[in-house]
């Protein structure tokens, strides 16, 4: 099943991988609020989410969003809708400990709580992409290209989300390992508390951009 296709499919993938987006924006956040650990939980659970959208691809199942206007318009809301949850309470914590630290001039380690935080760290990754309707369209539409039509269709449309797995734990770790390089100067409460704040406005605006765009 290895063949010139999934050499394609791998080239493709990978540019899309390492296109910043809100996954990026969600490990940056992981990694800020709860530590390195958190951040590698989250980009397992951004990345697991690519085999639910293969399996549904492969079932026809994702056939909905493309014909379904409404039932597009749902899950682009609640992906939306996410987001800005997300961003918002990230941006009001950031606010909040900073003035706690402006009142008392601590303030609280970075990932102190991590190993509390570890099971919504994958579990805010894995809805972050389950959630997001082009990633459904784009394995509906994307995928079959790279499908010869003597394959297993959903062994195949397995085995390519493995591969784009892989590509983006990699390229996620990455980016976590280069955070966790300049930890010292990030775990810095001014610098620390204006990252979040800028990371939740960006989780905010990427949430109000989905709901405001028309469907291809």
């Amino acid at each position: 099943m290895f063949d010139a296709r999934v050499l394609a499919f791998i080239a493709a993938v990978t540019l899309l991988t390492i296109s910043p987006g809100s996954d990026t924006m969600l490990v940056f956040r992981s990694v800020l609020k709860r530590g390195q650990a958190a951040g590698l939980l989250t980009t397992l659970g951004v990345c697991t989410g690519l085999f639910v959208h293969a399996a549904l691809s492969a079932l026809g199942l994702s056939v909905i969003l493309v014909r379904s206007a409404m039932a597009y318009e749902i899950v682009k809301l609640l992906g939306a809708c996410y987001l800005i949850g997300l961003g918002g309470w990230t941006f009001i914590a950031a606010r909040r400990r900073s003035n706690l630290r402006d009142a008392d001039h601590k303030m609280p380690p970075a990932g102190a709580r991590v190993k509390k935080g570890w099971p919504q760290a994958f579990f805010e990754g894995l809805l972050n992409n389950v959630l997001n309707p082009k990633a459904a369209i784009f394995y509906l539409a994307f995928l079959p290209q790279f499908i010869n039509p003597a394959d297993p269709v959903l062994l195949k449309s397995l085995l390519l989300a493995g591969i784009h797995f892989a590509i983006g734990v990699v390229w996620l770790a990455l980016l976590v390992m280069l955070i966790g390089k300049i930890g010292a100067w990030l775990t810095r409460a001014g610098v620390r508390q204006k990252l979040e704040m800028t990371t939740g406005a960006i989780l905010i605006g990427l949430g109000v951009g989905l709901v405001f765009e028309r469907r291809a």
